[in-house]
């Protein structure tokens, strides 16, 4: 049955395929702009006036998704190349190579967003770790001109092999030791342009504040403004002079980096994201867009340009607060009395399996009972060179890692998880078993053919709604992260952080079109992919689906909604998964404890498995 699904869903996309070729043989332009952390529904004509008029004349894609962890790199790895996470291994920001990163800051565990980091995981990983084609390489391979313009990290990993020789690379880097290289040509039209060729810094909008002292309280203004200018001044007159089709990726970093470093709640969960700052992040975001815009109406591009607009995820404030955690209970020199501490799982955990907790971002430090991990992230063990347990911290969800495959540790791993109140869904390697209380890595597509290693245990934090019209943007979370309760985090299963904002409009999508189907980023890579006529070899098999319904003439496929619930553990706790299905392409609307993430009610603990 599964294999007569998979068959009739790559049918439709050929007939879908077909229908876009015969209406345009010759592939068009096409323009990717990635607003970070734009909420799915905080989008209006008066929040954003050009993503508004874009969703409304064109495709307003109203059943969004962005995969899960809810994090930029691994939703970047879905855009730019269409697939799911247990393909692309970029399991989050912050991962467990196996490896010590001499760039990361020699460390098993590096941070990703960036350039000189992704190289480097590149040459471990047989030159390619992402181990799928990215949309721009495929582009340019096809004799397409492409560009990427925007937050170092996701940037660059749209054409990360390449590193600037053909395809066009502008991040917070270009200019300094770790960027990737401007061509002579590039050189040469910036300074015509009278545009610098380093790109100026993020100013007060990178001051993220203390538990003391609020973060910024301006939007990334300044450091946009380079890039749109480069995008509209240099760019876009670039690509139409050569006269063939192109790609641009523009990655905005408003509103995500304004809502992290907002000032506006210091360690309170109100106003959180919804400040004035957070607001002018979005108004950013929106008026680099509307300026792309215009600069392809002046050059007589529009007509023959495609736009698609996806967040990677969404958004939620963050709180710091727990009844159980044993670090909450510490006092701390950087840290209010009684909240989670940076680190807190790491912490959590070592004391619970009462092993000893290294700090691998401090040359595998012994970490001190009244201290926490610098960057979060542990090693725990007798030996920090031979971990039994490393933690990646990353937000609104960690990663934990096993190298060793113990599956009686993953068991006391589980029950001490199953404890603490900030643990809303348990997901673990097929590998090590079924645990109570817990579901497979598989079923939210985390299993594929990844490089790098897989995560043993993925842990979601709870998350709720401080209270709203609009649940999902008042969205608040338990997080792991060096910022403040009242400021901004994602990557947890709540719908606030799946919910992203995805439209589109141009010549190869209809217009005035509400699409009610699920989609998702994986989608947008495929479908991206679709409308420039290319093909992927495709190494691994978790892929999103060409968002057919969406183009002129396109098949409608039928949804179907589905829910898998765990076992109970000893103290009746399960992880449930609501999804929603088209053919044989799943999209994860919330996940974990009922009652405990926001879009489950302490109801949907009652559903049955289904829809294996």
């Amino acid at each position: 049955m599964r294999r007569a699904v998979t068959l009739l869903s790559a049918s439709i996309i050929a007939l879908s395929a077909g229908a876009a070729s015969a209406q345009n043989a010759k592939p068009r332009n096409l323009i990717l702009f990635v607003p970070d952390g734009l909420r799915g529904g905080i989008v209006t004509p008066e929040t954003a006036p050009a993503m508004a008029e874009i969703r409304d004349k064109g495709v307003n894609f109203k059943n969004s998704h962005s995969l899960f962890p809810t994090f930029t790199m691994a939703n970047s790895s879905a855009l730019s190349t269409g697939h799911y996470l247990g393909d692309t291994g970029t399991f989050s920001n912050t991962i467990y190579t196996g490896y010590t990163s001499t760039p990361a800051g020699d460390t098993v565990v590096p941070f990703i967003e960036n350039d000189a980091v992704l190289a480097d995981v590149d040459d471990h990983f047989n030159g390619d770790y992402l181990n799928e084609e990215t949309i721009l390489k495929m582009a340019r391979g096809h004799g397409l001109s492409t560009a990427a313009i925007g937050k170092v990290g996701p940037t660059l990993l749209f054409d990360h092999t390449d590193r600037g020789r053909n395809t066009i690379v502008i991040d917070d880097s270009t200019g300094g030791k770790t960027g990737v290289p401007l061509s002579d040509e590039m050189k040469e039209a910036l300074t015509k342009a009278n545009l610098p060729l380093v790109t100026p810094g993020r100013g007060d909008n990178a001051k993220a504040g203390d538990a003391k002292t609020p973060g910024t309280t301006s939007a990334n203004v300044a450091q946009q403004a380079y890039m749109a200018d480069v995008a509209t001044k240099v760019v876009l007159p670039m690509f139409k002079a050569r006269n063939k089709p192109f790609v641009l990726v523009f990655w905005s970093r408003d509103p995500d980096g304004s809502q992290h470093n907002t000032g506006d709640s210091l360690n309170t969960i109100t106003p959180g994201i919804n400040g004035p700052t957070s607001m002018a992040g979005i108004r950013n975001a929106d008026n680099n867009l509307a300026q792309i815009r215009k600069a392809l109406d002046e050059l007589g591009l529009a007509a023959d340009t495609n736009i698609i607009v996806s967040s990677d995820h969404g958004f939620s404030t963050i709180s710091k607060e727990s009844k159980t955690s044993p670090s909450a209970k510490i006092s701390y020199d950087d840290t209010p009395k009684d909240f989670l501490p940076m680190g807190f799982l790491a912490i959590d955990l070592a004391k619970a399996l009462n092993l000893p907790l290294y700090d691998p971002n401090d040359k595998n430090a012994r970490v001190a009972d009244d201290a926490h991990p610098k960057a979060g992230n542990g090693v725990l063990g007798q030996d920090p060179a031979k971990p039994d347990v490393v933690v990646a911290t990353n937000g609104g969800s960690d990663l934990i890692y096993l190298p060793g495959r113990d599956k009686k540790l993953a068991d006391r791993v589980v029950k001490a998880l199953l404890e603490q109140d900030y643990v809303s869904g348990l997901f673990v390697d097929d590998k090590l078993g079924r645990f109570r209380g817990t579901l497979p890595m598989s079923a939210l597509n985390l299993k594929g053919k990844a490089l790098t290693p897989n995560p043993s245990i993925v842990v979601n934090f709870r998350s709720w709604s401080s209270g709203c019209e609009i649940a999902t943007n008042c969205s608040v979370q338990i997080a792991d992260t060096v910022l403040r309760q009242g400021q901004g985090m994602h990557g947890s299963f709540s719908r606030g952080d799946t919910f992203n904002f995805t439209a589109a409009i141009g010549p190869d999508f209809k217009s005035g079109y509400v699409d009610p189907l699920p989609v998702s980023n994986a989608d947008v890579g495929m479908t991206a992919a679709q409308l420039l006529g290319l093909r992927s070899p495709g190494n691994g098999g978790l892929m999103g689906r060409v968002m057919s319904e969406a183009l002129p003439n396109g098949i409608v496929p039928k949804m179907a909604e589905g829910t898998m619930t765990s076992k109970p553990a000893a103290g009746g706790l399960r992880t449930v998964i609501k999804f929603q299905r088209v053919l044989s392409t799943r999209y994860f609307d919330v996940a974990g404890f009922p009652g405990r993430t926001l879009g489950l009610d302490a109801s949907d603990a009652k559903q049955k498995t289904a829809g294996k």
